[in-house]
């Protein structure tokens, strides 16, 4: 069931891709995760598109009405530092680029 994500997530990694970076894209729950320098970054489920963008900007996203907060699980706790794109056929090309390589950026410069 997870495979058609993960092709998805690959294709769409594939579109920006910044050489620099270490990407691999696992399976994660019933979807796909993408992981720069081993830290998940960007996940692609039933759910939608989400992104680690940190909570500053995610709090900027959601206020826009951009995106929504994401939870993986009915009632499981919000996942802080991410938003949640649900539509992802009504993305557009260049906004999603965007929020690849603003995901890829903040997992690269965080700690752990």
């Amino acid at each position: 069931m997870a495979q058609p994500y993960l092709d998805q997530l690959e294709k769409l990694v594939c579109s920006f891709a910044p050489a620099s970076h270490d990407l691999i894209c696992k399976h994660f729950f019933s979807g796909a995760a993408l992981y720069v320098q081993q830290r998940i970054c960007a996940s692609l489920s039933p759910k939608g598109l989400a992104f680690k963008l940190g909570n500053s900007r995610c709090e900027n996203i959601l206020a826009h009405g951009k995106a929504v907060p994401l939870q993986y699980f009915d009632n499981a706790p919000i996942k802080r530092d991410y938003i949640l794109l649900p539509d992802v056929q009504n993305l557009d090309d260049t906004d999603i680029i965007a929020y690849f390589e603003e995901c890829v950026v903040y997992a690269s410069s965080t700690t752990r």
